[in-house]
């Protein structure tokens, strides 16, 4: 797993095998619920589509959305706290149990029938009123942290491997590293050698 440089922020992720391992880029300026189901969509072309079938096309995006809808919201789960026919301000509060966007939480009830199609579109429409199609107000805030890569990086530097010294091994700049590890750095050899995103990227780190 991955982060796209910030320059190529209309691409919202992608995946792509090579030599049968399978590799997820995210953008990292998207909301944190946004990363998160960029990322079980992408989950969702490796495991249905696989190496031998192109991630791509309409069918393969609605197939992939439908898995990352499902996996972040269970459908027992969606229907033993959602009522049909909610509004808005109950998605709101409610998107929090799954930390998704209320587009996406919104989605899915309409999906198990929780919504007509006439409240789903009427839905939509208030929730880009309020400014949700474009951005998560009131989101998750702090994005999710890898627990590969803080283990990885507390292991280095146990060693005393400065960051440096990983990206000269990896061919990289030291810039080029932070930005593929969605910004995550080992900031010093001091104390209890804590990890943190550097102030001017933006960070996003998925739990395996």
């Amino acid at each position: 797993m991955f982060s796209l440089d910030p320059d190529h922020a209309e691409v919202d992720a992608f995946a792509v095998w090579r030599d049968g391992v399978p590799f997820v880029f995210l953008n990292t300026l998207k909301s944190a619920e946004r990363g998160r189901f960029d990322a079980a969509h992408e989950l969702g072309h490796l495991v249905m589509h696989g190496t031998e079938h192109a991630c791509s096309g309409p069918e393969a995006e609605r197939q992939a959305n439908e898995f990352a809808s499902a996996f972040l919201m269970p459908r027992a789960s969606v229907l033993g706290h959602m009522p049909s026919g909610a509004h808005v301000d109950q998605i709101l509060r409610a998107k929090q149990i799954w930390n998704v966007s209320a587009m996406a939480l919104t989605y899915r009830m309409h999906d198990l029938g929780l919504l007509s199609d006439w409240q789903y579109r009427s839905t939509c429409a208030e929730l880009s009123r309020l400014g949700y199609r474009s951005g998560e107000p009131q989101g998750m805030g702090q994005r999710e942290t890898s627990q590969v890569l803080t283990k990885v990086f507390t292991a280095l530097r146990s060693k005393r491997v400065r960051p440096s010294a990983i990206a000269a091994e990896l061919g990289l700049t030291s810039e080029e590293m932070n930005r593929l590890l969605f910004g995550l750095t080992l900031t010093t050899f001091e104390g209890e050698g804590r990890f943190a995103a550097a102030s001017v990227k933006r960070s996003l780190s998925i739990v395996p």
